[in-house]
């Protein structure tokens, strides 16, 4: 599913136009955005717990020389689904 197609979603199950319901996906991810960046962590209970998690420094190949790089360390956002999430995708 693309975005435009979860904006569409959005606006019939909510009953709203589909700029209002882009607006309000726009505002979300905004949001989601910024406590990632500035807590680490979101958690929707139900639905899942997004967090920043950091990687380590590592050596990894160049798989067509197969010479050896440098990967350097950097943050990750990992998602851990949530109970009723689980159980829905089942």
């Amino acid at each position: 599913m693309t975005k435009a197609e979860l904006v569409v979603k959005i606006a019939e199950k909510a009953g709203m136009t589909k700029a209002d319901a882009e607006r309000c996906l726009n505002y979300f991810l905004d949001t989601v955005e910024e406590t990632l960046v500035n807590e680490g962590k979101l958690t929707l209970t139900g639905f899942g717990t997004f967090q920043v998690d950091e990687r380590k420094e590592r050596v990894g190949r160049n798989p067509r020389t197969g010479e050896e790089i440098k990967i350097p360390a950097c943050k990750v956002v990992k998602f851990r689904p949530g109970k009723l999430l689980k159980d829905a995708v089942k």
